[in-house]
């Protein structure tokens, strides 16, 4: 190929796009947050396939009931919750969520006692529920510092969600479940002078804590309610009429520690300052503020208070782990599969065209796609096993549609006048986007779904289909058509 054809080529503002992505994708693996240490993997997540580590498959204590009752419902729930010593939450106008573990058999005489009736019963919890279990491991694990951590959910159809599964990349079986029960110091003090502060309770003070909701009711105002034990009550009366904080709050913020770093301050409310001189108070709230971000400081606030304990009780239902040396087995094994691969695909291509001017910018333009993914894939997703073979599918489709390419716009092995090749290119691109919509509607689900590792499959197929569509296909159609049309 002479220069001019080749400044062409490169001077196409497709072929640009595809250069910059490559380009930035290998320093996203490579030179960003540079890890001296991960050799050819560079900054790429890997999960525990390929690094080794522990997994935990959790299931949740608790139920997802379905009743009917002629009880007003603000009266039916905190019957139930008595009866029952256990958090009840209204999750749909027929529905509660019951963060214990009882059989339906368990509750039935409860619910008649109650004046009501079971409809349904499904062992699990909401996906309100399941989300804020998430966010609390997520975490812990954030605070360890552990390397490469997936946790998902695993929902059902019904949406209830049962299970909870954590992967650990690099961490043994002791740390994974370290994570799961290990619980912070959470300790609230009061400003006396200044600086200076005072302990006034511990978490165990603490015997119950709400979720989120707005304070008072009906207003902008989001907060949390959390209760205080008898012994905690007085504490936090004695401390608030012993420094001054019920005659100046202002001056005398209360201010929570979780393992001695502060996640909230705020001075006592008048109504609080009030009432504390006068008896205990148990029924306590924490105001965030307004709109999402006071809704957001909540969810974080409701973690803080719990010191880090689920707010439901679970059980291991599975654990497994993947040794070091297998990991780093499996991780030479999939770079041989990819290489093993691309030559099968590089070898199929030139059997077909006999013509290396076609075979290397079409062996070129799907190792450009595979960079292109895996430097978008480092951002969100890990890559194991089922990635993996996610990438591999990626690799062949992507060489069946560049064939697709390559067969319309050649005419009688030759390429036709630029206005018959851009219009025989757009026919091609349209049965590419055709099938490559077909691909993304059947992946859809496994990646909208909680499906452990298919749903790493899924993500990179998709993001490989969209990358050719939008990317490497036209940028090679006008590759090809600089390259042959010599």
């Amino acid at each position: 190929m002479n220069t001019d054809a080749f400044r062409q080529i490169l001077s196409d503002w497709r072929v640009l796009i595809m250069a910059v992505l490559i380009i930035a994708s290998v320093a996203s693996i490579y030179l960003l947050s540079f890890n001296p240490d991960a050799g050819l993997t560079g900054n790429l997540q890997l999960g525990l396939d390929l690094e080794g580590g522990a997994w935990l498959q959790l299931a949740f204590k608790a139920e997802i009931v379905g009743f009917s009752t002629d009880v007003p419902v603000e009266e039916f729930i905190p019957d139930l919750r008595d009866r029952l010593d256990a958090e009840v939450y209204l999750v749909d106008d027929d529905l509660i969520e019951i963060r214990k573990f009882y059989t339906r058999e368990e509750l039935e005489p409860v619910f008649t006692a109650a004046g009501g009736t079971i409809t349904s019963y499904t062992q699990g919890v909401s996906e309100e529920t399941a989300d804020d279990v998430k966010r609390i491991l997520e975490e812990k694990v954030n605070t360890l510092g552990t390397r490469d951590a997936r946790i998902n959910t695993l929902t059902g159809l019904e949406g209830v969600t049962r299970y909870i599964r954590i992967e650990l990349a690099g961490a043994d079986i002791t740390t994974a479940q370290d994570i799961v029960g290990k619980q912070g110091k959470f300790e609230i003090r009061i400003q006396t002078a200044g600086n200076a502060t005072e302990h006034v309770l511990f978490g165990e003070d603490i015997t119950s804590v709400s979720t989120p909701s707005q304070y008072p009711p009906g207003s902008s105002q989001w907060g949390v309610g959390f209760t205080l034990s008898d012994s905690g009550a007085d504490a936090f009366r004695e401390a608030a009429i012993t420094y001054g904080a019920v005659r100046d709050p202002d001056n005398h913020q209360l201010i929570m520690l979780l393992d001695d770093a502060i996640v909230y301050s705020a001075p006592l409310s008048p109504d609080l300052a009030s009432n504390l001189q006068g008896f205990p108070v148990r029924q306590l709230s924490a105001s965030t503020g307004s709109g999402a971000e006071g809704l957001e400081q909540a969810k974080t606030l409701e973690i803080h208070l719990r010191a880090g304990a689920l707010p439901v009780d679970v059980e291991v239902a599975g654990s497994g782990s993947v040794p070091a040396n297998l990991g780093e087995y499996f991780k030479i094994m999939s770079v041989l599969a990819g290489i093993f691969a691309l030559l099968a695909v590089g070898v199929t291509v030139y059997y077909r065209y006999r013509e290396p001017s076609i075979v290397l910018p079409m062996i070129g333009t799907n190792v450009a796609e595979i960079i292109i993914l895996l430097g978008i894939a480092r951002f969100i997703q890990q890559l194991d096993l089922a990635s993996i073979a996610g990438l591999i599918a990626v690799l062949g489709t992507g060489i069946d549609q560049l064939v697709v390419i390559t067969d319309e716009v050649l005419f009688e092995g030759r390429v036709p006048s630029p206005t018959l090749y851009l219009k025989r290119l757009s026919r091609a691109l349209g049965i590419i986007m055709v099938a490559a919509s077909t691909t993304f509607i059947a992946m859809l689900p496994l990646a909208l779904m909680d499906l452990s590792t298919l749903k790493g499959f899924a993500i990179i197929t998709i993001l490989g289909v969209l990358i050719g569509v939008f990317i490497t296909r036209p940028a090679y159609g006008k590759i090809i058509m600089g390259i042959l049309s010599r």
